[in-house]
């Protein structure tokens, strides 16, 4: 059964989202929208997914990856499922986008997405577009955490 909340929420996605500029260096969103969206948790993410495939401007992408990572942050089981729509967005040029992704793949740790953050360090450090901020901050963070984890997979050996 379709969620008529949920969905006119989705449609919404993008609206009222503002850009980093020279008094802020984040993004703003519509928090009442996004609290509602994470609050539905799980029955919201086949939406967002769906939405996710048809998503065509820089606000949509980036208000529907900022959902997503508000759920991570509440615990939201299933994220890690949806690289395949995320993953359509991982050579967008926006460091507005790449900041969401790492953010969200530094949550996920889905190894498939390891190729991609480095791909993303790669062409930042080589060009850097954001005159506000530093998105190489939280992609090298996302690829440090991934290190990490594999770290304390695989322990190192140690004077052998």
């Amino acid at each position: 059964m379709i969620n008529p909340i949920i969905q006119q929420n989705i449609s919404q996605l993008g609206q009222g989202v503002t850009f980093p500029n020279q008094t802020k260096n984040f993004c703003t969103y519509n928090e009442q929208r996004t609290t509602s969206l994470v609050n539905a948790k799980e029955e919201a993410l086949p939406y967002i997914d769906t939405f996710l495939k048809t998503a065509n401007t820089e606000e949509q992408v980036l208000d529907a990856l900022q959902v997503l990572d508000k759920m991570l942050d509440k615990g939201v089981k299933g994220i890690d499922k949806m690289y395949p729509s995320l993953s359509r967005f991982n050579d967008m040029a926006s460091p507005n986008i790449q900041v969401m992704l790492a953010g969200i793949y530094r949550k996920t740790l889905v190894p498939d997405a390891f190729g991609p953050l480095i791909k993303m360090m790669i062409r930042q450090s080589l060009t850097p577009n954001s005159p506000y901020f530093d998105p190489t901050e939280e992609i090298g963070g996302a690829i440090l955490e991934y290190l990490k984890c594999q770290a304390s997979i695989n322990k190192p050996f140690i004077n052998q």
